[in-house]
């Protein structure tokens, strides 16, 4: 069973896990509930629905 993942971020962008912050405020924004979890096997912020995975 597979995650649904609304957007991602490379875990060693210069601003850390901010861009992916602000793509699940935009999210959430539209009413779609979102949060950031770190990915340690891909080394990614992703953005999932919210509750999915915490």
């Amino acid at each position: 069973m597979g995650r649904e993942i609304l957007a991602e971020t490379s875990a060693s962008h210069p601003r850390g896990s901010w861009p992916a912050e602000e793509q699940a405020q935009q999210f959430r924004d539209q009413g779609i509930p979102a949060a950031v979890v770190m990915d340690m096997e891909s080394d990614r912020f992703l953005v999932v629905p919210d509750g999915e995975q915490r």
